[in-house]
């Protein structure tokens, strides 16, 4: 049977601006999917990134551009074959789970062997970027959640954490410069690190400039983010990353998502789930990768001042899934 698509752009304005390295949102501009076959309907949703050249704009030209292929019937394997990685493809992947899931009456959990019923996941719980005062007074509305996540910049970092983990001194802590550092300064913060006990260090390098942490021994692990997208990436990730950040709007999908969390558990490297900032529609697909990680970064819908009805609701740093049939099958 035919599908017929829809895809459109919404905007989900936040309760407070997120601030990091590069600069300031105050709303997270989405693209929407929708498949129908009969009377079925399956969804999805990707954040455009302008870090990787995208906008809304473009993602939705992505797709018009394939919407033959998509409406006669290509699978999600051969998805990854007419669309590249990145947002686009992510938004159409998720649909297409979600539509065969239901077609099939199943659940997300079934399909990728998870625990079901789904539980709770700890989820980092994000201290913007500002100055070392007002992050130390927002740490502290946040010092009983099990993990936090610090953006910081190359600016005043010492100050930064040190003002967040004074103010909450118990959470696992991530700390995120955004690319914003350079090795030299890698190097001068380990002491810090492992005074402040940060668990994670995500990022800090620009992705064009790996080549430095190859040989790296950090005193903390690293995460990879934007040096890594797809599966195929960890053939030339530099060994000073132990972790990988693995967010569906980068691997273009669920489906890439799982390959790239299989490829790195076998490299023996860890797993990080991490979102842009999103509706639930973003994160529910995600939790086939977070029930399984060993960092949860998906807070993205707790920072709108209004999700999608049903979506996944957040407190004390622990976020519950989303109402049965939201997303993923029954």
């Amino acid at each position: 049977m035919r599908r017929t698509l829809t895809v459109m752009g919404e905007t989900f304005p936040l309760a407070t601006p997120f601030r990091i390295s590069r600069g300031v949102k105050t709303a997270a501009e989405v693209v929407t999917v929708t498949l129908a076959q009969g009377d079925v309907v399956g969804r999805g949703e990707c954040v455009p990134y302008p870090r990787y050249g995208e906008s809304v704009a473009a993602s939705i030209a992505e797709i018009e551009a394939v919407r033959m292929a998509i409406e006669t019937g290509v699978s999600r394997r051969g998805l990854l074959e007419i669309l590249p990685a990145g947002a686009a493809r992510n938004a159409v992947d998720c649909a297409l789970w979600d539509l065969e899931l239901r077609l099939a009456g199943s659940s997300l959990a079934e399909a990728t062997g998870i625990e079901t019923p789904l539980r709770p996941i700890a989820t980092a719980m994000t201290v913007g970027l500002d100055t070392p005062e007002r992050m130390g007074l927002a740490a502290a509305a946040l010092a009983d959640a099990p993990l936090i996540k610090v953006k910081v910049d190359a600016n005043d970092p010492v100050a930064q954490l040190r003002a967040v983990r004074a103010a909450a001194p118990a959470p696992r802590m991530i700390v995120d410069p955004n690319e914003s550092w350079a090795i030299a300064q890698v190097e001068a913060m380990q002491g810090l690190a492992e005074a402040l006990r940060i668990d994670l260090l995500e990022q800090p390098l620009p992705a064009q400039e790996d080549a430095a942490l190859r040989g790296y021994r950090s005193l903390i692990p690293i995460a990879a983010d934007e040096s890594v997208h797809v599966a195929a990436d960890l053939d030339t990730l530099p060994n000073g990353y132990g972790v990988v950040n693995i967010k569906l709007d980068k691997a273009g999908g669920l489906t890439a998502a799982l390959a790239l969390a299989e490829a790195a558990r076998a490299r023996g490297l860890g797993v990080m789930t991490g979102c842009m900032i999103c509706s639930s529609l973003s994160i529910a697909p995600a939790w086939a990768i977070a029930a399984r990680s060993d960092f949860v970064d998906l807070d993205g819908p707790l920072w709108l001042s209004a999700d999608r009805a049903g979506g996944v609701t957040g407190a004390a740093g622990y976020l519950q899934p989303a109402q049965a049939g939201f997303w993923g099958g029954l």
